[in-house]
C-alpha cells in the first residue's frame, strides 16, 4: 500500500501524524518548509534553545499565522516528548549529547525517534538500537540524509540479488583540509566571514563537512547500519566521476582501490590538484555492485549501465540529496509502517578524534570541526583496541597528555567527566559489543 493510501486510512481513523521537532535550524527548517504541502503531517510542537527562532524559522520557511499559532513552541525538550500530542520525533541537535537524552527519553514515552544527529548515532547507535527495541519503538536514520539514502541503495541491491562492492557518497575533498579550522575555512569555500555569516552559516558546522568529520561519521553510521566495513586505514577518499564508479571503486585484486569488497568508501568531487572531477557526484551516494552470472554481467551492458573493463561491475547512484524536504519519508514510513528508512544494527564502523596540531597537556578538546581535533573513520575492532575516544566526546574535555599532529586521542589521554549520561553511555555500549564489531 502507497504512503498515500495509508495516509488516507490515518487520517479515517486517526486524525494527522503529529511531530515534535527538536531544533530549528537548516535541516530542521527544510523540513518545515514541506509540513503546509504534506497531507497527513502536523508539527504539534517545536522546541529549540531560542523558541523565537523557532518561530521566526517557520515564517522564514512560508508558515502562515494560523500555522504558526497551532504550533506549541518550547525550550523544554524532554516535556515535548513526554507530551500527549506528539507520536513522533525528530531529533536534529547535532549535538551528541543531547542525542542520547532525547532518545532515551522517547522510548521511556512510547515514541518513535528519526535520528538526524548521525553524531549521537555513530556514538552510542548500537546501544540506542537496542533499547528501542526493547521498548517497542522505532529508532530510525533521516531520509534525505546521506547514510539513509545509500542504505537504501544497499539494500536494493541485495534485494535484487547483487553483491555490494563498495557503497558510500561524494564530497569535497583534499588532504589538507583536515587541519581546516573555524577560522580558515571560508577561504576554502570561496566566501567571506561577512557573506558567511549573511548567510546564516556557522563556522564550525561547515568547517566538519570539510576537515573530513562528518564523512567519517556518515560512513561509520552506513557500516554499522548495513554490514559494510571501513578500510583499516579508514577513508582514501579516492577522486572519481560517475562513469569510472566501477573502474576505480573494486578491490584492489580486481584493478581498483579498495581494501577489501564491501567498503563504504567517500569520493572526492575534485582531483588532487583540483582539477574539477568529470561528472562528480559532489551532492550525491552511490553504490557498486558486482554480477553474480555471465548472463547478469551481460544484461549490465545491455541495458546501459556504467561497467568496468570485465562487464562484471557496474554503479548505481543518486546524483543529489535534498536533506530535510525529504524527511516526511522517515516520519511516515516510522508511524504507518512501522519501519525504519536505516538503522544501526551493529558495531563495525567508528570516528575517533585525531589531533589537527600538537596538542599539549591541560588544552581543552573543542570537538566536531573546530581547532582541535577532526574525526577518522575507524574499524570498530581498532578503535576498541587502541582505546580511542569517539568524536562525539571530544568537546570541553581537558587533555592530560600531549597528542601529536595525526595521532588519535585516547581515553586515557582525557580527563573523564565525574558524571557524564554520554561518556557512561559510551562505555556501556563499548562493554556490551566488544568482541561483537563484526556481528551482523
Amino acid at each position: 500500500m502507497s504512503y498515500q493510501q495509508l495516509i488516507s486510512r490515518r487520517l479515517e481513523t486517526d486524525g494527522p501524524i503529529r511531530v515534535g521537532l527538536i531544533g530549528a535550524g537548516k535541516f530542521g527548517s527544510m523540513f518545515l518548509s514541506q509540513v503546509p504541502t504534506t497531507r497527513g503531517v502536523e508539527v504539534s510542537c517545536i522546541a529549540d534553545l531560542e523558541p523565537a527562532r523557532a518561530r521566526a524559522a517557520c515564517e522564514s520557511v512560508g508558515w502562515t499565522p494560523e500555522h504558526i499559532g497551532a504550533t506549541r513552541f518550547t525550550d523544554d525538550a524532554q516535556a515535548m516528548i513526554a507530551s500527549d500530542d506528539v507520536d513522533i520525533v525528530l531529533e536534529v541537535t547535532g549535538h551528541p549529547a543531547a542525542g542520547v537524552r532525547h532518545a532515551r527519553k522517547a522510548f521511556d514515552s512510547g515514541k518513535h525517534i528519526v535520528m538526524v544527529n548521525v553524531e549521537a548515532d555513530v556514538m552510542v547507535g548500537p546501544l540506542l538500537a537496542q533499547e528501542a527495541a526493547s521498548a517497542g519503538v522505532v529508532y530510525s536514520m533521516a531520509y534525505g540524509d546521506q547514510p539513509a539514502l545509500t542504505c537504501e541503495l544497499i539494500d536494493w541491491a541485495r534485494s535484487a540479488g547483487f553483491d555490494v562492492v563498495a557503497a558510500g557518497k561524494g564530497t569535497r575533498y583534499q588532504p589538507r583540509y583536515h587541519a581546516s579550522t573555524p577560522d580558515t575555512v571560508w577561504d576554502h569555500y570561496g566566501l567571506t566571514p561577512e557573506e558567511a555569516a549573511a548567510a546564516g552559516m556557522n563556522s564550525q558546522m561547515f568547517n566538519s563537512f570539510l576537515d573530513g568529520t562528518k564523512s567519517s561519521i556518515e560512513m561509520a553510521a552506513i557500516a554499522n547500519a548495513s554490514g559494510l566495513t571501513p578500510a583499516p586505514g579508514g577513508l582514501e577518499f579516492p577522486a572519481c566521476g560517475t562513469d569510472h564508479l566501477a573502474h576505480i571503486l573494486k578491490p584492489k585484486s580486481a584493478g581498483g582501490v579498495l581494501h577489501h569488497k564491501g567498503q563504504v568508501e567517500v569520493i572526492a568531487s575534485e582531483e588532487r590538484d583540483g582539477r574539477p572531477t568529470h561528472k562528480d557526484l559532489r551532492w550525491g551516494v552511490y553504490v557498486v555492485i558486482e554480477a553474480p552470472n555471465d548472463y547478469a554481467a551481460a544484461c549490465f551492458s545491455q541495458y546501459g549501465l556504467a561497467v568496468d573493463d570485465t562487464g562484471r561491475y557496474a554503479s548505481m547512484f543518486k546524483p543529489w540529496h535534498l536533506i530535510g524536504l525529504e524527511l516526511n519519508i522517515s516520519v511516515l514510513s516510522a508511524v504507518l509502517r512501522g519501519e525504519p528508512t536505516g538503522a544501526t544494527e551493529s558495531f563495525r564502523g567508528d570516528v575517533v578524534a585525531t589531533a589537527k596540531r600538537d596538542l599539549k597537556a591541560g588544552e581543552t578538546l573543542d570537538g566536531e570541526g573546530g581547532y582541535t581535533v577532526w574525526g577518522k573513520l575507524m574499524p570498530a575492532t581498532d578503535s576498541l583496541a587502541v582505546g580511542g575516544l569517539p568524536i562525539g566526546l571530544a568537546h570541553s574535555v581537558k587533555l592530560v597528555n600531549d597528542v601529536a599532529l595525526g595521532a588519535p586521542v585516547l581515553w586515557s589521554d582525557v580527563e573523564v567527566p565525574a558524571s557524564s549520561e554520554a561518556f557512561e553511555a559510551r562505555k556501556t555500549m563499548e562493554d556490551q559489543f566488544r568482541g561483537r564489531e563484526n556481528a551482523a
